[in-house]
């Protein structure tokens, strides 16, 4: 699987969020992308999917901006990935058939092994909250590792 470069900067937008929450009220657009590097019309297209996805919430005028639906530990970056680049899959090859006949010589066995290599994809997503992430970001926690 390969994460899009929508996927990392909506995961590098809350992160940025998160590593924020404790300031007072909405963080704006503009604030968001010059803190992150990411240009601002792809950026607000993108807080308008997370938005859709129930990831954040904004509030419009003056002093306006986006916040965190839920506090940083509640929010995976598999929802996050999901929310922008649809569910996490290392491609949209169909699925094995059941009693063991292929169509193709040897294709079951790979859409298998596929399957198992998104499924563990998933698993590690969802093993990182923003929270773990920015406490990481901070030097507060260990770095993720390689397994």
């Amino acid at each position: 699987m390969r994460v899009s470069s929508k996927g990392d900067y909506a995961c590098r937008a809350l992160l940025s969020l998160a590593l924020h929450a404790d300031e007072r009220g909405p963080t704006s657009v503009r604030d968001i992308a010059e803190r992150t590097g990411i240009p601002q019309p792809y950026l607000e297209q993108i807080l308008l999917a997370l938005k859709g996805a129930g990831l954040v919430r904004s509030k419009r005028g003056v002093g306006g901006g986006y916040v965190l639906s839920r506090p940083p530990a509640e929010i995976r970056l598999s929802e996050i990935l999901s929310a922008v680049d649809g569910p996490i899959t290392l491609g949209d090859f169909g699925q094995p058939h059941q009693d063991g006949a292929c169509d193709h010589e040897g294709q079951c066995v790979l859409l298998a092994i596929w399957g198992c290599a998104g499924a563990a994809m998933q698993r590690l997503m969802e093993g990182f909250t923003l929270q773990s992430v920015a406490d990481a970001a901070r030097g507060e926690a260990p770095w993720p590792t390689a397994l």
